[in-house]
């Protein structure tokens, strides 16, 4: 018998017993709503689960939910669960959520330096960023943005946050920063460092080991620093000042830069007796494109090197009619290029469909607007040249057949094209080139005569030698060499200091509550719909005038209030206290995405599929509770799909749903050198 002496045998009765027919309705979750105020409901969803077991609830409707206190009958037992209880204190599940730092190789806390825009404090956003990713301002300009097609905005609609360009507006618009940038001591640890290339990733390296006291010396072959940062990246893009300024930050710290210093023999740089060496050299070799007619004429140009004899004003023109062979960055990089120094007509040509572009979508659109033809499926043949002219390139005419994911099954030569020219530049990849390094070291190298680098610790096999950026994996971009940076110079410093450098201090993660009243968070968790805003742009005509002119603007203070407010705050985290919850389904009721669901315990794809919207992300974990303590069912959420509007946490009357900001806290080198720093942090 039930506390209120019904008989449960079957909740049929139960129902009869407790609510009059015509009264009230069965809701999709299972809750009985009713018409009219005091009542007593029982939950039928219980039935199938919990034969035989009276459940009800009794009081006045609140907010549209009848179930306020739990009367119960007879407790079921706990049966093991199919699925273990997220754990939701280790660090990896909240990072992982907040989907745009996850992505970041550097992981730059993307919802906090929005946050701080949105507040006005432009240079915290800005020292926020530089915690990460060294470069805001570079970074804000010309990052690859992994960061942007991770947004969960884009799974609300079709555009992610402006991530990136939003970065730009904290650096465009802080303050002076001098006396908020790290400092090398005076007293100096006896340990010296030499570096080889001044590119992102070495000056990464010594933006994180000069504080400790280091002695850093860069050998640069060039007389300016920047690496490809300077010399493939043009100045329309990414202007001289904001290199200057953000390198200067870290050799001003009294790094040692030797300009026009190329090393050209490994054992000679080890000689000098330096405690490690970093090899952030790039990857500055160019592929080529051997077919006939290569070697017959000088129009021919390989774009890495091209680029860089634009920089350094060697080229300052070219022909009215261009080719560009390949669709990568570099190459919407040199077709932009030849429009500023006079062709007419661009045409960037590609092997195969779209789909398969290796350029960023961004990239292909600014070229684009700039009137640059894109043609598909044409495969170089032969550079056709007379009386050592170039007159132009013939193409083999590609058609392929496609499966359902877009992989190649079979190709064919379906015609051929002669497209005339007067120039053709060749962007079709670039590689590693290490000359200088004798083989007989002890350094092993791989079949493509490349150094064996550990992925983790940046060290490669002969002991204190460690490669980061282009120069250790190949080409990727300047984000990922700035981790690359962060890491080698944890690993240097381990070295040095004779302690394993596979030994890394684990992330750690704070929950900070955010809960300023009964309703009302602190961070906007209002629903802005709004679209993402459009960054003005220097007109056309104007651009073409000068290499020099930034194409790119910048968002004006309006678009700037509008764009942060696009952000969905995913740090805000959705914190579930088992014990609290009194199963009265408020939270799913409310939630917009429907991503809660109260279930049986099953296996993880039954979960998935018993939610509302069905959890299809499989490379986003489950939120998963422990049994509740009246059913034994489990609060299931998708993360994936969660908007972190915080209705949940609004709407629960006990506050087993709370929303609270989660900080992962990523160490550095400076963090090796000082635990007490690293236990002060958390």
């Amino acid at each position: 018998m039930g506390r209120h002496g019904c008989c449960a045998a079957s909740f049929e009765l139960a129902e009869e017993i407790f609510e009059p027919p015509g009264t009230g309705h069965w809701s999709s979750c299972g809750v009985w709503q009713c018409k009219a105020g005091p009542h007593r409901v029982i939950l039928r969803t219980f039935a199938p689960v919990l034969p035989g077991i009276c459940f009800a609830f009794a009081g006045p409707r609140d907010q549209g939910s009848c179930a306020r206190k739990l009367i119960e009958g007879p407790r079921p037992g706990v049966q093991g669960s199919k699925l273990k209880p997220t754990d939701t204190t280790k660090p990896e599940y909240f990072h992982r959520v907040v989907d745009c730092q996850y992505a970041c190789p550097a992981h730059t806390d993307v919802p906090e330096y929005i946050r701080m825009i949105s507040q006005g404090r432009f240079t915290d956003a800005y020292m926020e960023n530089r915690k990460s990713n060294v470069f805001p301002g570079i970074l804000g300009r010309v990052c690859d943005r992994p960061c942007e097609p991770a947004c969960r905005r884009g799974r609300v609609e079709e555009k992610p946050v402006a991530i990136c360009r939003l970065k730009r507006v904290a650096s465009d618009n802080r303050d002076e920063v001098t006396d908020r940038l790290p400092k090398a001591p005076e007293q100096k640890n006896g340990k010296r460092i030499a570096l080889v290339g001044a590119g992102c990733a070495s000056l990464a390296v010594c933006n994180d080991l000069m504080p400790l006291g280091y002695e850093c010396t860069i050998f640069e072959a060039l007389g300016i620093a920047g690496g490809l940062m300077r010399t493939n990246i043009p100045s329309f893009r990414l202007p001289a000042k904001v290199l200057d300024e953000e390198i200067g930050y870290i050799v001003d710290m009294g790094v040692d830069l030797r300009l026009n210093s190329p090393v050209k023999s490994m054992k000679a740089l080890l000689d000098e007796g330096y405690d490690a060496v970093f090899i952030g050299s790039g990857a500055p070799k160019g592929k080529d494109l051997d077919i006939p007619g290569r070697w017959d004429s000088d129009r021919i140009h390989v774009g890495i090197q091209w680029l860089e004899s634009v920089a350094f004003d060697h080229v300052e023109s070219i022909g009215k009619q261009v080719l560009i062979i390949g669709v990568g960055n570099t190459a919407m990089d040199c077709c932009r290029t030849s429009l500023r120094l006079g062709a007419e007509n661009v045409k960037v040509m590609a092997r195969r469909p779209r789909q398969f572009f290796k350029a960023s979508a961004w990239e292909l659109e600014d070229a684009e607007e700039e009137n640059v033809d894109i043609v598909v499926n044409h495969s170089p043949r032969e550079f056709v040249v007379e009386d050592g002219v170039l007159k132009g390139m013939l193409f083999d005419v590609m058609e392929y057949d496609l499966d359902e994911n877009d992989r190649v099954t079979d190709s064919r030569v379906v015609g051929e094209k002669l497209i005339p020219c007067d120039d053709v530049v060749l962007a079709i990849g670039q590689e590693n080139a290490f000359p200088w390094i004798e083989r007989d070291l002890g350094m092993e190298f791989d079949k493509w005569d490349v150094p064996v680098v550990n992925e983790i610790t940046h060290e490669s096999t002969l002991p204190g030698v460690f490669f980061g950026g282009d120069a250790a994996f190949g080409p990727k971009n300047i984000i990922w060499a700035v981790e690359h940076g962060h890491q080698a110079a944890i690993s240097i410093h381990q070295h040095c200091q004779g302690k394993d450098v596979a030994e890394r201090l684990p992330n750690r993660m704070n929950l900070l509550a955010t809960k300023m009243g009964p309703y009302e968070w602190n961070f906007s968790n209002h629903f802005d719909g709004s679209e993402r805003r459009i960054v003005p742009s220097v007109d056309l005509v104007t651009r073409f005038k000068n290499l020099n002119v930034e194409v790119e603007l910048g968002f004006t203070a309006e678009q700037v209030a509008a764009e942060v407010e696009r952000c969905l705050n995913c740090d805000a985290q959705t914190v579930f206290t088992d014990n609290l919850c009194i199963e009265c389904d408020a939270c799913i009721d409310i939630c917009p995405v429907d991503c809660l669901g109260m279930l049986p315990d099953a296996e993880e794809q039954v979960l998935r599929d018993g939610l509302k919207a069905k959890a299809t992300n499989i490379q986003q974990q489950l939120f998963v509770s422990g049994p509740l303590k009246h059913t034994a069912r489990l609060m299931v959420k998708d993360e994936d799909i969660c908007v972190h509007c915080g209705l949940c946490a609004e709407r629960c009357p006990t506050g087993a749903w709370d929303m609270q900001k989660s900080r992962i806290l990523i160490p550095y080198a400076a963090d090796h050198a000082d635990s007490k720093r690293w236990q002060a942090k958390s």
